[in-house]
């Protein structure tokens, strides 16, 4: 990955199997459940569950609420899934807009290692996001940890 601050990672090997974390990953009704970040408030509108090219609609708090609209962009049943987020919120997709979550499950000894990237190489304004973001790494451990308490 990349060390530019434009990608970011963190994994965790939850004792549990990968089609039951995926479960929850697809399922954007749980997201608020797993956010280590504290910013989802609950689904506006969503495919359920998510398949490749599925969108689903989020209530979201970051110092203001905003809506955010968000398309599956890889998925691997069981394996992989990735969405772009794009916030719906004027005026914010005229500055804003293309960082992408991603979710890669692989079995291994004890359970199953998940890695979630947060990745802004797509994102419109990356020079303003990152410094909003927060710590992503420590949101991700954060959510990485919830993932595993709903699972096991």
């Amino acid at each position: 990955m990349s060390d530019d601050g434009y990608v970011r990672s963190a994994q965790r090997i939850i004792p549990a199997p990968p089609e039951a974390i995926f479960a929850v990953l697809t399922d954007p009704e749980r997201h608020r459940e797993i956010d280590g970040s504290g910013t989802v408030r609950g689904v506006r509108a969503s495919d359920r569950p998510l398949t490749s090219g599925s969108s689903f609609d989020m209530h979201m708090r970051r110092g203001f609420a905003y809506s955010t609209r968000s398309t599956v962009t890889e998925f691997e049943p069981g394996r992989v899934i990735a969405w772009q987020t794009r916030p719906l919120t004027l005026p914010l997709p005229w500055f804003i807009g293309g960082r992408t979550w991603r979710y890669e499950l692989e079995p291994v000894d004890g359970g199953t290692r998940v890695t979630e990237t947060w990745d802004l190489r797509a994102e419109r304004n990356r020079a303003l996001v990152r410094p909003l973001a927060g710590d992503p790494e420590r949101d991700m451990a954060q959510t990485l940890e919830r993932l595993e308490r709903l699972v096991t």
